[in-house]
């Protein structure tokens, strides 16, 4: 029989992340509390930034763009924001980038974590990926759910499921 696997992985939906952007966008131009304090959010690159003419707005439109990527389900692990800071004019400005991939640190600890569980299943680091394999199903079961358990503040999917 041949072994099963499955892949750990840490990805966003770049789709997901814009639909939530025009989302805050457009409620960030209609609410009553947003105007006049030139508050906006724009994607730069892969990047998305926030600038206001005060500090709170700025951390205000950060929680209404939290707020659509929960509901568009993209998990704010993956969400880095800097805090406010000046941005010329009076203005504050904030900067979300978003993880993408396993870093390999955290990707060799997810490994040893699975190696000292004591299950029958093999880790290896791939890329920005994690295989994990194993004769048994129920094994990786109890993988995933280990895997899940240890919270190593990154959004992990598994993917690529065999056997």
């Amino acid at each position: 029989m041949a072994d099963a696997s499955f892949d750990v992985v840490s990805q966003v939906d770049r789709q997901e992340i814009d639909n939530a952007l025009n989302q805050a966008k457009r409620e960030i131009s209609q609410r009553f509390d947003f105007k006049n304090t030139g508050t906006s959010i724009d994607r730069s690159g892969d990047d998305v930034i926030i600038i206001s003419s005060t500090d709170q707005r700025a951390l205000a439109a950060l929680d209404v763009f939290k707020e659509r990527l929960v509901k568009r389900s993209v998990s704010l692990k993956a969400l880095r924001a800097s805090e406010p800071r000046p941005a010329g004019k009076s203005n504050y400005r904030i900067e979300c980038t978003f993880i993408q991939g396993i870093p390999e640190d955290k990707a060799k600890a997810l490994a040893k974590t699975i190696r000292q569980s004591g299950l029958k299943a093999q880790a290896q680091v791939q890329g920005d990926q994690l295989r994990v394999t194993s004769k048994s199903k129920d094994d990786l079961q109890k993988a995933i759910a280990l895997l899940k358990e240890r919270d190593e503040g990154l959004a992990l999917q598994f993917t690529n499921r065999r056997g």
